[in-house]
């Protein structure tokens, strides 16, 4: 016991010895005038002295009680500070802990990376996932050592090793015909030409592709640019913003991947697969997408100005407000598509696979449309001026408010077709069969018909046929006579 407390314990002491003797006086002098009173005034005197010892004991009792109560109270909050603080210490020392294990984890596993067994580098690489997912904050550092490691050991090939060894399909110019596709030998010749990825680096992209995103900055955008990673397995990937300009995918296997907003500027996607895809305002400006595919993908609003997807298949995708702005879409098949509002302007669809496609309010204007399969398309009210659409076949589509001023339809097929309000303003359509469609109040001003068939065409007027050019090859319906003009020439 220090000093203090003894001194203070005394002092309780001798004041508790002090209330006590003059408590006692105090009963001792009360009794010495007892004789002097009757028996009554002694007995109530010695109960006021009895009364009167007891509050001053009570009183004493209830003091000394309160004054260790505070005692406890203080060495309780005592106890919490000594315990606060040392939780305090506990949590800094687990923290340290941590850091420690972080740094030796990090060290041990960055210096595997360039280990010269691949087993020993994939290993690492799984490793740092596993720190990425106990220790957040370290996240984004892991996600920047792995696409480095991606960068450094699969680097784009120079231009002439991608010259000898990139696969193109021939152009077809004739009509398209259904068989039409790569033999069995260049599908051979393809996959013996495209090699196959390395181990580790698969593994690191596999770990990228899965990574929780949600701990990441809108900022923070992986960099994966120029790498060489043909035929990688990114099978639901989440490569959202990633930046792969330049990157050659060929072959590579992105069903159901997320590329949001993803940079593909000019990237190689030649027979890759991207079913059921997320490429909405994807950036896939000069991307090669050669025979991709590309069905029930989501590539609306998507950047594809000048891209290649020759023979690519887009069925019941979505390419809404799209810009295709001079893309090569020849032999593509579309089939069910949704097209609506995409900029198409000198795009080329030659031979393309179009039927039930929705392309209203699409933008087509000088796109070559020759021998495109449109049947049963929407085109509702889309823009269709100097197109070229020779030989395209548009059995039963909606051409309603379509415009096709100065368009080329030599010897296209619009059988069936709805062409109410269109505007057909100087195109021609000598040769084109128009049997049973429907041109009411359709603008024929000026619009070659010689040899066009419109036998059974419906609402047709006389005085729509005398603004159009025709001649005596011309079939008018039952109905209408032939134009004194039109006999004179042809």
């Amino acid at each position: 016991m220090s000093a203090y407390k003894t001194d203070k314990f005394w002092r309780w002491l001798i004041a508790i010895t002090v209330v006590f003797v003059l408590s006692l006086t105090l009963i001792v002098f009360a009794s010495s005038y007892l004789e002097e009173l009757t028996v009554d005034q002694r007995i109530q005197s010695r109960n006021q002295v009895l009364t009167t010892t007891a509050i001053v004991f009570l009183g004493l009792a209830v003091l000394i009680n309160a004054y260790y109560a505070a005692k406890r109270a203080e060495a309780m909050h005592k106890n919490a500070i000594a315990a606060e603080k040392s939780n305090e210490i506990n949590i800094q020392n687990s923290q340290l802990s941590q850091e420690k294990l972080i740094v030796e984890r990090f060290m041990g596993a960055i210096t595997q990376l360039g280990h010269e067994k691949i087993e020993t580098r994939t290993g690492a690489i799984y490793v740092l996932e596993r720190v990425a997912q106990d220790f957040p904050k370290e996240h984004w550092t892991i996600m920047e050592i792995l696409t480095a490691f991606v960068r450094e050991n699969a680097p784009i090939q120079t231009e002439e090793e991608q010259q000898r060894l990139e696969y193109l399909q021939p152009i077809y110019l004739g009509k398209y015909k259904s068989g039409a596709r790569r033999t069995q030998k260049e599908e051979q010749n393809t996959r013996e030409v495209l090699p196959k990825i390395r181990r580790d680096i698969q593994a690191a992209l596999t770990v990228i592709g899965r990574r929780n995103s949600l701990l990441e900055e809108e900022n923070q955008n992986l960099d994966l640019r120029n790498i060489d990673i043909r035929r990688a397995d990114l099978l639901e990937a989440n490569l959202e913003r990633a930046d792969l300009r330049g990157s050659n995918l060929c072959g590579a296997n992105l069903r159901g991947s997320y590329l949001c907003e993803a940079n593909l500027d000019g990237a190689q996607l030649t027979g890759s697969i991207l079913y059921a895809a997320n490429l909405l305002k994807a950036n896939l400006n000069r991307a090669n997408l050669c025979w991709a595919n590309l069905n029930h993908a989501n590539l609306s609003g998507a950047n594809l100005r000048e891209a290649n997807l020759l023979g690519a298949s887009l069925r019941a995708a979505n390419l809404s407000g799209a810009n295709l702005y001079k893309a090569n879409l020849q032999q593509a098949t579309l089939k069910v598509a949704n097209l609506s509002g995409a900029k198409l302007f000198l795009a080329n669809l030659q031979w393309a696979k179009l039927g039930k496609a929705n392309l209203q309010f699409a933008g087509l204007i000088g796109a070559n449309l020759q021998g495109a399969n449109l049947n049963g398309a929407n085109l509702n009210g889309a823009n269709l001026n100097a197109a070229k659409l020779q030989q395209t076949e548009i059995f039963f589509a909606d051409l309603t408010e379509a415009s096709f001023a100065e368009a080329d339809l030599d010897r296209a097929n619009l059988m069936g077709s709805d062409l109410n309000k269109a505007s057909l303003f100087q195109a021609n359509l000598s040769g084109t069969n128009l049997m049973g469609a429907n041109l009411s109040d359709a603008n024929l001003c000026d619009v070659k018909l010689e040899g066009a068939i419109l036998t059974g065409a419906k609402n047709v007027q006389l005085q729509q046929i005398r603004m159009a050019l025709g001649d005596r090859t011309t079939r008018l319906p039952d109905y209408l006579e032939t134009p004194v003009d039109w006999r004179q020439s042809g």
